[in-house]
Parts: C-alpha cells; sequence; structure tokens
C-alpha cells in the first residue's frame, strides 16, 4: 500500500494527539490533518488495497474507483472547511469526535467489504452523537440518546443483513446487489442504508438531532451521515426502482415539514431530506446520467449546506437564538454572515451560476430522459418549495423581518473564513462546472446552461418569489412544535419505561415476594432434609457396607495362615460341601 495511504487513517490516528496538543500548535495541527487528506486522496490511483483473510473470508480496506474518489475528494475538503469554522473552540473532545466522524465516513467510502464498512459505519454513529452530548443540556442529551438509539438499531439490521447477505452469496465483499429478487439479506442492508439516508419514515432522528447538536458539530453532521448513505446506495443499489419513488417523496416530504418549522436549524435539517431525496431518486433511476447527477448533486450539496448551517450556527453563536419568531433585523449587524449564507440560499435553491443549478439539473434531466414525468414534476415542485424556505423564508425572518432589538456582531474570523471558503466552491462549481463533471463515475453529456433550461429554472424561482411576497403573511412563523414520525419511538419509549417501571416491577416484586415467603423457605427445608437423609442414610450404608468388607477381610486375612496341611483340609472341607450341595441338588 506504498502508493495509497488511506485518509481515513489520517484522521482517527490524528485524533489521537489532539488532547496533547494547545494553543496555536494544535490550531495548526487541525488544519494540516485534512490538507494531507486532500493530497492523499488527490494522489490515490484507482485499485484494491489492504486484501486479507478474516475468518476464512476475504476482505478488502480500501476500494479506489471513481465513485469513491469523488466523494472521498468533498469529504476531504469539507473537513478542512469544517475545522477552520471550529478552530475557536479549545475544548478537545468535540475536535477528537470530529475527526473520528471524518475518518469513519472515508473509511466506509473506500471499503471494499462489508465488515470493513460496517466497523466504520458504527464508528461514525458514535463520534457524531458525541457532537449532539457536547451541546450539554437535557434536550440536547435525550436527543443524544434517542439519535444514538436509532443508529445503533439501524447497525444492528445492517449486520443481520450482512451476515444472511455473506451467507446467501459466499462473500462479504462490497458491490453492487445483484440483479433479479433480492434475498432477506439484501432487504435488511438496504434498510440500513435507506435509515442513514433519513427516508421516510426513517428520517426524524435527523430532524431531532442536527438541531440539538453543537454550532460546530451541526456543520459536521449536515454533510457526512447522509451522504455517506448516498455512496453505498449508489455503489450496491444503483437501478432499483423502489429508490426513485422513495426519493421523490423525500423531496416533497422535507418542503411540506419546512413549511411548518420555526428553529432555523429544524427548517434547514427538513432541506437536507429534501435534497437527499433527489439523489435518492437519481441512484434508483440507475441510468449513468441519474447516478453522475446524484454524485454530483451530494457534492455540491455538501458544501452549500455547511454554509447554510454554517450562517445559521453563527447566528446562534452571537445571539443564543435559534427560532424565527425570536429573530430579524440581523442584517444591520450581520452583513457578511448575511451576504455569505445567500450564497449558500442561491445554490441550494438551483440559481443558474450558482452549484445546485448544475448538479440537481441533471437528476431532473435524468428522470425525463428515463420518461418519468411525473418524477420530474415533483422534483421541480420540491425545487421551488426549497427556494420558498431556505432562500426567501429563513433569511427573511432570521436577518430582516421584524427587528428584535438584538445586541449581535459578526462571528469570529475563523467562521467567516470558513464560510467564505464554501461560498467560493459554491459560485466557482456554478461557473465552471467541468473540473466536477470530471470527477464523475461516467462521462458526462450534459449542457446545462441552455437557454430552456436557463428560463425553465429562472420562470419557477420568480413565480415562487412573488409567491413568497404575495402570501408573506401566512408563511409568518409560529412558535409551535411539528410532529414527525419521531413520535412513534418517543411515545414507545415512554411506554416501555412505564411497563418496565410498573406492570414488570410489580409483577417482579410479587415473584419476588412469593419466592422470599414460600419457595426459599420450601428449598431451604428440602435441603435440610436432603442433607440428613444424606449424612444419615446414604452416608450410614455406604460406611456399613464398607465395615462388612473390611471386617470380611480381616477374617480372610487371619485364614491366611500360611501352613500347607490347613490349606488342604480347607480344601477338603470346601469339596465335601461342594458335593453335598450338587446331591441335594441332583435329587
Amino acid at each position: 500500500m506504498t502508493e495509497f495511504v488511506h485518509p481515513a487513517l489520517l484522521f482517527i490516528l490524528g485524533a489521537v494527539l489532539i488532547p496533547f496538543l494547545n494553543g496555536s500548535i494544535r490550531k495548526a495541527y487541525l488544519l494540516l490533518i485534512p490538507v494531507l487528506a486532500i493530497l492523499a486522496v488527490l494522489a490515490m490511483q484507482p485499485g484494491s488495497y489492504g486484501a486479507a483473510q478474516f475468518i476464512g473470508q476475504d476482505i478488502l480496506i480500501a476500494k479506489v474507483d471513481k465513485l469513491s474518489i469523488v466523494f472521498a475528494t468533498v469529504f476531504t475538503l469539507m473537513a478542512l472547511i469544517g475545522m477552520v469554522y471550529a478552530l475557536h473552540l479549545t475544548e478537545a473532545g468535540q475536535h477528537v469526535a470530529a475527526f473520528v466522524y471524518v475518518g469513519s465516513a472515508l473509511g466506509v467510502v473506500f471499503a471494499g467489504d462489508y465488515l470493513t464498512l460496517y466497523l466504520f459505519w458504527e464508528g461514525m454513529a458514535f463520534a457524531s452523537a458525541y457532537l449532539v452530548f457536547a451541546q450539554g443540556g437535557e434536550k440536547a442529551i435525550r436527543a443524544a440518546f434517542r439519535y444514538l438509539m436509532v443508529h445503533v438499531t439501524g447497525g444492528v439490521v445492517l449486520l443481520g443483513g450482512v451476515v444472511l447477505h455473506g451467507l446467501a452469496s459466499g462473500s462479504f465483499l462490497f458491490g453492487p446487489i445483484e440483479a433479479g429478487p433480492m434475498g432477506a439479506g439484501a432487504y435488511l442492508i438496504l434498510a440500513g442504508f435507506l435509515l442513514n439516508a433519513a427516508v421516510p419514515p426513517l428520517n426524524a432522528w435527523l430532524t431531532d438531532a442536527y438541531p440539538e447538536a453543537t454550532v460546530t458539530g451541526a456543520v459536521f453532521m449536515s454533510a457526512f451521515t447522509t451522504k455517506t448513505a448516498v455512496y453505498v446506495l449508489a455503489r450496491a443499489y444503483p437501478g432499483t426502482e423502489l429508490l426513485v419513488w422513495l426519493g421523490t417523496a423525500m423531496a416533497l416530504y422535507g418542503v411540506v415539514y419546512a413549511v411548518l418549522e420555526n428553529d432555523c436549524r429544524r427548517l434547514l435539517a427538513y432541506h437536507i431530506v429534501s435534497q437527499v431525496g433527489y439523489m435518492v431518486a437519481g441512484v434508483g433511476i440507475g441510468s449513468e446520467l441519474a447516478v453522475n447527477g446524484a454524485t454530483s448533486h451530494a457534492f455540491a450539496h455538501i458544501l452549500y449546506k455547511a454554509l447554510l448551517f454554517m450562517g445559521a450556527g453563527a447566528v446562534i453563536y452571537v445571539t443564543g437564538r435559534r427560532k424565527l419568531t425570536e429573530l430579524g433585523g440581523l442584517y444591520r449587524t450581520m452583513p457578511i454572515t448575511v451576504a455569505l449564507y445567500m450564497i449558500g440560499a442561491f445554490a441550494i435553491s438551483a440559481f443558474p451560476f450558482f452549484s445546485g443549478f448544475v448538479t440537481k439539473s441533471m437528476v431532473v434531466a435524468a428522470a425525463g430522459q428515463d420518461h418519468r414525468a411525473l418524477v420530474m414534476l415533483a422534483l421541480t415542485m420540491a425545487s421551488s418549495g426549497t427556494f420558498l424556505h431556505t432562500g426567501l423564508k429563513l433569511p427573511y425572518y432570521m436577518f430582516f423581518g421584524t427587528d428584535r432589538g438584538l445586541e449581535a456582531r459578526e462571528p469570529p474570523g475563523n467562521m467567516l473564513v470558513a464560510m467564505a471558503m464554501a461560498a467560493t466552491l459554491c459560485i466557482a462549481i456554478g461557473l465552471f462546472p467541468e473540473p466536477l463533471y470530471a470527477l464523475l463515475p461516467y462521462p458526462v453529456d450534459f449542457e446545462p446552461y441552455t437557454g430552456a433550461h436557463i428560463t425553465e429554472s429562472l420562470g419557477v424561482l420568480m413565480f415562487t418569489a412573488l409567491g413568497f411576497v404575495i402570501f408573506l403573511k401566512a408563511l409568518d412563523p409560529e412558535n409551535t412544535i411539528s410532529i414527525d414520525t419521531d413520535w412513534f419511538y418517543r411515545t414507545g419509549a415512554r411506554a416501555f419505561m412505564w411497563f418496565a417501571e410498573r406492570p414488570l416491577a410489580r409483577y417482579e416484586k410479587a415473584v419476588s415476594d412469593v419466592s422470599e415467603t414460600a419457595v426459599l423457605p420450601f428449598l431451604h427445608g428440602s435441603a435440610r432434609a436432603g442433607l440428613r437423609l444424606d449424612l444419615h442414610g446414604v452416608d450410614g450404608a455406604v460406611n456399613g457396607v464398607a465395615r462388612s468388607i473390611l471386617d470380611g477381610g480381616g477374617v480372610l486375612r487371619r485364614l491366611q495362615t500360611g501352613v500347607v496341611t490347613h490349606y488342604a483340609l480347607a480344601m477338603i472341607a470346601g469339596l465335601i460341601a461342594a458335593i453335598a450341595v450338587f446331591a441335594v441338588v441332583w435329587q
């Protein structure tokens, strides 16, 4: 593996030193590792690395091809941007968790077998959970426990699928699922992947936990878990029809729920669900254009969604507020933050000359090329809804709208630099998409900047803006809580705890009381009776037989005088006795 340096090891092993470094040395180190990882990705060549045998099965630590390289490229870029954004943090724990999280995501991207994939998959879950726990407070801790519970359950489902699929196929190597009817193992693996992709109804962990994470932790979380799931779906399940409809439903589901949201990061979290829907649908369509679209949109989404979370995080950092009903008028004191946030908003809304325009449209075009008019219509509607909420509603009520008189300022310089880095990439990809297209798994035959495409996109966006102005009062945020599918496991968990603390505990106490008052005395008495029987009965019989044998042996020993005439007389006596017995029996 001399020609291949695994970037996951740079982050995971690099995390060990972070607690021992301080000040400027730590900051330089936090930036050095992502830079080295970017260089490692740029230098790697396609191939298989780290082949070995484990418990009689082939494992492959790293499989490098164009699909894994494009995801690794954006993951390492995002790691650098995220670390710049978090440089002001003094707590080593969050940096360690972020390094392990990024390293685990890269481990999944290069995993050539399911066992390696599973280990890194679980590493992502535990490292990212820490970024929620680190926020502190009852709400964050409860959300982190729910997050961990869901992902551990998903990990068990994935492991069960891996075992069943491996036994059925005879191999644990990670690759496309065979064409034809899928077995139970393949469906369980798919379920595990869909959970991390936040496909409804398995999506509520995302919108539950991300708003409760630390300001910097939420930026990392917005980038890695769901996009790693998109990668594994593209690797194992391209062309699966179910994914087309699940992805389309996701795109609409996230937009609809965003209408109801008052929490700025929860609103952005629902748009993660919506945007990942485009990627899942693209993987499901399965054509080269569709997979390229899903991959490129994942690349662009990581950058602009991180920029949006960084903008919202900057507001939370300086004001301590995150509800739209509590924000407003910040454009005066945070103009740079507003400008950088709006670049991310234009990118996610697929404005021409921004990154989303050259990636999202590829998925929509692939749906049209595959003659899926309904899918095209639904994705276009979702794009309009994205602009309505992320590009118009959220910035209007967060930065403009009613001035709440909040004391605010621009966030620390490192946070603005990180936002500027992401914003620059959002614009650069939009203006010059060819370098991104060159990274994609298949040759790209797609031109985003056609007159028809620009006109259609601007028409949809402008009509959306007009609707926002007309119905502005109807869109006023309300201080409410929306109910999602997390209601089921929240309610189920409370019901389980009630059952455990009341009926089950009472049953256990009743059984314990019966045992102590009736069963245990009976058992103790039986034991004492058995002991007496053993001592006086069994032991007495055994000892009596032993004494009889010993006495008989003593008699025999005395009869053995050693005199030949005595033995002769004994033989004659025995012969006479035998003849007498024979005579009696004969008669």
